[in-house]
């Protein structure tokens, strides 16, 4: 029986992600396949090439760095988080990326993405590190209004996180029975509908299937909530919540406010440990 990790997006509310992560490699938990969306993706390939501490590390050191998040960045080049600085030269030059542990370990990852043509969700696997795979986990982080299109594997992409933002259901579709699934909203959250939805038509009108998704996201998510909860009940999944809403934006240029939201998933992983080691040991044992 295979057993997945599952991770949400939420830009840097991903903080509280790389906590859980950092502790899963500390105590050597490992799954047997990963999926992602936008943050979930950008730090969670973090745990695939074994980098303990990296994802924390680089960000608090870059955060108030132009080329990595601002409005400059955005204006000079297209992207809100820069595309070419977050995804290629910090990676290769200054917090160096572990390409040959990440194409040596054999758990597969998956990034989900959003077609702008069809405004469907495109899944690929990335195997191997290199510019190609950071540019499908470039596509899956770049939100929709503040970020250019991103051109890889014959789609124009940008933020999985519009088609789907929790991506349990392809988890189980693709074999992976039980799941473990890290959210970045507390239990009981329940998404409302965009309210920027106007800005959203103007900004985004050459995307027609961009705008339709943007505008129905909720009731997928909430779904996905519902569908989460049940699994939850049978056993077939470990859900990993913040305890109340994370005190952090999508944009945070205080290094010790991310401290703090990576401080609370640390303690939530080690808080859960025993709890998922037991779970963990039911999914082993059963056929």
């Amino acid at each position: 029986m295979k057993t997945g990790l599952v991770l949400e997006g939420g830009a840097l509310r991903g903080m509280f992600t790389c906590g859980i992560l950092d502790v899963f490699m500390r105590e050597g938990i490992e799954l047997d396949g990963m999926i992602g969306v936008s943050a979930g993706a950008a730090f969670g390939c973090n745990y695939k090439s074994r980098q303990q501490g990296r994802a924390l590390r680089y960000n608090t050191r870059y955060c108030n760095d132009w080329r990595y998040c601002s409005m400059r960045s955005l204006i000079k080049t297209g992207d809100l988080f820069g595309g070419e600085f977050c995804y290629h030269y910090l990676p290769a030059n200054l917090d160096h990326f572990d390409m040959d542990v990440y194409d040596a370990n054999p758990m597969p990852m998956w990034v989900v993405c959003m077609d702008v043509d069809t405004g469907e969700a495109v899944y690929h696997r990335c195997d191997t590190a290199g510019d190609e795979c950071f540019e499908w986990i470039r596509a899956s982080a770049s939100m929709p209004m503040v970020s250019r299109v991103v051109s890889v594997g014959g789609h124009n992409m940008l933020d999985g996180g519009m088609v789907d933002s929790i991506p349990l259901v392809k988890m189980e579709q693709m074999g992976f029975e039980r799941n473990v699934v890290i959210l970045t909203q507390p239990r009981g959250f329940v998404k409302k509908p965009n309210k920027m939805m106007p800005l959203v038509r103007v900004v985004m009108r050459k995307y027609p299937r961009v705008i339709e998704a943007m505008k129905k996201r909720h009731i997928g998510y909430n779904e996905t909530l519902e569908h989460l909860s049940r699994q939850e009940e049978a056993g077939k999944v470990f859900a990993i919540f913040p305890d109340e809403k994370l005190p952090i934006g999508h944009v945070e240029k205080d290094p010790e406010v991310l401290r703090k939201v990576y401080n609370i998933g640390v303690a939530k992983a080690e808080q859960l440990l025993p709890a998922l080691r037991e779970w963990m040991g039911r999914c082993t044992n059963q056929p």
